[in-house]
């Protein structure tokens, strides 16, 4: 068939679409009866349309394949193995080690572990140069035989430690040595956006805060030369984000990061790589009714998987209360490996570029996160700020409007704030923690404190329970 079909219809201009949507409402007012306004001061229009953009759409480069990771916490060296292992055989093709400590031994953690299929993550708790080192040339002669793949990533963000714990972990100059000689071994660095969106930060506080506080750490490297010629290894930083429930903003997101960090990087002499870890946010995540919590996931890691994540790490649906399980990590893994292998998320790149509503999102979230980012630099960067307390005072002040919206209940978690299940029990059920743990200590700065929408709610349940 030769004839194009459409070219028997006339084009409809963005004004004619909406002298119709004008007369078929009667009266009524387009903008109050149409118009989404939200918390990050943008305005959902009914319908996008292609006349309204200037300029090219972005192109942005998203990853083409994207990684199942399984995170395990190493409190047993070998048990640790033997779980990578099987969860490697089961599907995941990453893994993120979590190091509580130095002695461990890596030639016994990695055992039958290949770098050249399966990509690995390490958080350490401590910041040891040395542990660094010698962690990296052993990674390096485990994945010589692909040099052109990055097969793993060594996360070290002092910034995100202090920003989370209040303290560097030693003071201002150790940790800043440290960082150096971790940067020229690794020639990657982590930036931890995922503690502001946990803490209540709107998406556009997520994007400018993660960019300065990337700024910081670039201003750092020019500063002392650690990166002097473009013999160097390219620059990986590696950004952990939190996807919250807002689908396509949270897509928007994503792409509107890679685009930030291309604007960035552009200023300086050097080239860096913007490698994205994504997890579902804990933020909506609930106690009371917890199998929710599988839907809230599901499209948080589609979200990830859309928007452009590199790895995508996904929470168990019981994460919050029950310690490690076999049932719940596999329910985990597995709705990853129905999104990429039955829903063949894993077949198309990109899937999202063209979409003038997430052309438009990801434009004003990024037009809005740079004006934040900018007077962040104007009042002496990210660090700065961080010290005064501004940062804190600003995430407070987004988490306790988005709270109010919870609590009068226009924002709604199913099974919590609408519809709860009266019957339901968990006074037993709670093996970990799951509220705010308040320890009082001395700490340099306030930090950035994590915690759940539902919180106060389920505290107040679990005390009536008989």
């Amino acid at each position: 068939m030769s004839k194009k079909l459409f070219t028997d219809f006339n084009k409809v201009s963005s004004k004619e679409w909406k002298q119709k949507i004008q007369v078929d409402l009667k009266g009524a007012d387009y903008n109050d009866t149409l118009i989404w306004k939200t918390n990050e001061g943008i305005d959902v229009k009914p319908f996008y349309h292609a006349d309204e953009f200037s300029h090219p759409l972005n192109n942005i480069s998203n990853p083409k394949i994207w990684s199942i990771c399984q995170s395990i916490f190493v409190h047993d060296v070998e048990l640790s193995n033997k779980k990578a292992v099987n969860v490697i055989e089961r599907g995941a093709d990453s893994i993120k080690f979590i190091l509580p400590s130095k002695d461990i031994s890596i030639d016994d953690l990695l055992q039958n572990i290949n770098l050249d299929v399966v990509v690995l993550y390490f958080e350490l708790h401590f910041l040891d140069s040395e542990f660094v080192k010698k962690l990296n040339l052993n990674l390096l002669e485990r994945s010589q035989k692909d040099t052109n793949k990055k097969s793993f990533y060594i996360n070290t963000d002092i910034i995100g430690h202090l920003a989370e714990t209040g303290n560097w972990y030693t003071h201002l100059k150790a940790d800043h040595d440290q960082f150096n000689l971790i940067l020229k071994e690794t020639h990657s660095l982590s930036v931890n956006a995922s503690l502001f969106q946990n803490a209540g930060a709107t998406m556009v506080q997520q994007l400018a805060y993660a960019l300065a506080q990337t700024n910081e750490y670039l201003n750092h490297i020019n500063a002392v030369s650690l990166i002097k010629d473009e013999a160097t290894p390219v620059l990986n930083i590696n950004f952990n984000v939190s996807i919250g429930t807002n689908y396509f903003f949270e897509i928007a997101k994503l792409r509107a990061l890679r685009l930030l960090f291309n604007t960035l990087i552009s200023e300086y002499s050097f080239k860096a790589n913007c490698h994205i870890f994504a997890t579902p946010t804990k933020r909506n995540k609930t106690i009371y009714d917890y199998n929710t919590n599988l839907l809230r996931t599901t499209t948080e890691c589609m979200s990830a998987i859309l928007g452009g994540a590199n790895t995508i790490c996904n929470l168990a649906y019981d994460g919050i209360y029950h310690k490690d399980n076999e049932f719940g990590e596999r329910i985990a893994r597995n709705q990853l490996l129905i999104l990429k292998h039955e829903s063949y998320f894993n077949l198309v790149s990109n899937a999202s570029e063209g979409t003038y509503y997430i052309e438009s999102l990801t434009n004003q979230l990024a037009e809005k996160a740079l004006d934040v980012f900018k007077i962040i630099e104007k009042q002496g960067g990210f660090l700065s700020q961080l010290k005064e307390g501004t940062i804190q005072r600003k995430i407070k002040d987004s988490a306790l409007k988005e709270q109010a919206l919870f609590d009068a209940g226009e924002t709604v978690l199913l099974g919590t704030n609408k519809h709860p299940n009266k019957n339901d029990k968990m006074k037993q059920e709670l093996e970990l923690f799951p509220f705010v743990k308040t320890n009082i200590r001395k700490t340099l700065i306030r930090p950035i404190i994590e915690k759940r929408l539902a919180e106060n709610i389920e505290q107040e349940r679990l005390k009536t329970e008989n």
